[in-house]
């Protein structure tokens, strides 16, 4: 049977990609070469904007009741604190899940992989892409199968979501720019006592060494250090092997290692998202140093991006050319991503006493007097939840009216009971007006079946950037596609003709 889309890799981005694929209607086949999900914990942090767009499969309040909620990150110099950053205060105003919130990856994928079988849909395992070759008319690929056999899938498009050595991306020849930092990182999964085993995320800085705390259960967390000696056999290494100079003045007893590696830290960006039918998605698109958490939750995001555009597309609502703004959208945040991250690494892994003082005296000063100034604080939080991540600019963004404009994330207004993301669980198109909507808007959703929602006009409206009285035309990701001032409908019908986007699937 012919699929529609073949995913390549069973991570955290290729499950997503799956299961919001398949609650579009889509056929997919996900294979992975592995036995099971990765039995270690690798990737800890789900961001906010993640959990936003979980919403959408209902699959946020048992990611949350799963995970476990960071509230502070509290930064050490010598053994003592100097900064504690605390995120609700601030994000609590911008979004529902005011957090970081930690979530091993392998707990996360067994839970993705659970919600597609309840769609219907199996994880082909022990099975992995050999070969393929694809054109106009699709994609046929050569699979080896657990006995040794082989199978040919054909489907009408590909998903590389195979990880930073991607197969797919090798055969598709698209170069993967970047290069490999010298130093070796560490991460440890531990069981923890002391003062600091509270729950919250903590990072110690120390002369010629640091190290990261993330809990993630009572008296349970991650460490995640670096390995100042430059040394052949770092693949060989223990727990006992390394500095603890930082983790000791955390005040914190190791009391057991359930998991230790050591790994080096990548930055690269591929330069083509796309070629033909055949896509790149997550690591095989862009891998960076593990600083903010950023890199599951942005392979996320680009499953997310593409599944809703690749559905229109084969249920003929659009043209082809709408797959084309997948790689539009997406690379120059990831290239963004890896600068930032890249800046920030190279400074807390800079050696010698010049970038000892710096680290350890000047940054905790400044940034516990940063995080004092509200503006500095938003900007922190926006940039850490992902919450600022906008296609402006992009092919599918239109307008400029008002703060909130088209490629925005929708802000979120939650206070005296109203709650403008509950409609978001609809992948969907869909209109919000904030204030009152104006017969001709009522009459052309009528008209098209768009799903039209009001609220009230407020202080939290103003103060959001939303204008009053203007159509918000949303997504189905949830992104503002179009603001329509004064909810002139003209602005919304000349959007879809240009995109060439039908709202209904031809008879």
């Amino acid at each position: 049977m012919k699929q529609d889309v073949l995913i390549a890799g069973a991570g955290p981005t290729g499950l997503v990609l799956a299961l919001w694929l398949t609650a579009q209607g889509v056929k997919v086949r996900i294979i992975d070469k592995n036995v099971g999900p990765g039995p270690t914990s690798r990737a800890m942090v789900v961001h906010a904007r993640t959990l936003e767009l979980y919403r959408q499969l209902d699959l946020a309040d048992a990611v949350l009741e799963a995970g476990h909620r960071n509230p502070s990150v509290n930064l050490w110099a010598k053994g003592k604190v100097r900064a504690r950053i605390s995120f609700s205060p601030t994000g609590g105003k911008m979004t529902p899940y005011p957090f970081v919130l930690v979530y091993p990856q392998d707990h996360h994928e067994r839970l993705l992989e659970a919600r597609l079988a309840a769609l219907g849909v199996k994880v082909d395992r022990q099975t992995e892409l050999v070969d393929f070759e694809h054109d106009a008319a699709g994609v046929s690929a050569r699979l080896q199968l657990p006995d040794g056999g082989s199978d040919v899938c054909t489907a009408q498009y590909l998903a590389g979501c195979d990880g930073a050595r991607s197969p797919v991306r090798h055969r598709l020849e698209v170069d993967f720019a970047g290069g490999t930092y010298d130093q070796t990182f560490y991460v440890a999964d531990v069981e923890m006592s002391g003062a600091t085993a509270n729950g919250e995320a903590h990072i110690s800085l120390e002369t010629g060494d640091f190290v990261a705390l993330l809990a993630y259960a009572e008296g349970r967390g991650r460490l995640i250090g670096l390995v100042r000696e430059k040394r052949e056999d770092a693949d060989a290494l223990t727990f006992a092997d390394v500095s603890h100079r930082a983790i000791e003045s955390l005040r914190l007893t190791v009391d057991k290692v359930n998991w230790f590696s050591t790994y080096r830290v990548h930055h690269r960006v591929a330069d083509r998202f796309e070629r033909g039918r055949v896509f790149l998605l997550g690591d095989a698109a862009h891998v960076h140093s593990p600083v903010g958490g950023q890199g599951m939750n942005t392979g996320i995001g680009d499953a997310i991006n593409l599944a809703w555009k690749l559905a229109a597309v084969l249920k003929g609502q659009a043209p082809d050319r709408l797959l084309a703004s997948y790689e539009g959208e997406r690379i120059a945040f990831a290239r963004q991503l890896v600068e930032t991250t890249d800046r920030l690494f190279t400074f807390v892994t800079a050696e010698g006493s010049v970038a000892d003082f710096l680290r350890i005296h000047v940054a905790p000063a400044l940034a516990g007097v940063a995080y004092r100034v509200g503006g500095v604080r938003e900007f922190l939080f926006r940039i850490l939840s992902q919450t600022q991540l906008n296609y402006r600019g992009g092919p599918l963004s239109r307008s400029a009216r008002g703060r909130v404009q088209g490629g925005d994330r929708l802000p979120w207004l939650g206070i005296n009971g109203l709650d403008n993301y509950a409609s978001l669980a609809a992948i969907a198109w869909q209109v919000h007006v904030y204030g009152e909507a104006q017969n001709d808007i009522r009459a052309w959703c009528a008209a098209k079946h768009m799903p039209l929602h009001v609220f009230p006009w407020g202080e939290q409206q103003a103060a959001g950037g939303l204008v009053r009285d203007a159509a918000y035309l949303l997504r189905p990701d949830s992104y503002v596609a179009v603001v329509a001032d004064r909810a002139m409908p003209e602005a919304l019908e000349a959007y879809f003709a240009d995109q060439g986007i039908r709202l209904s699937a031809p008879a």
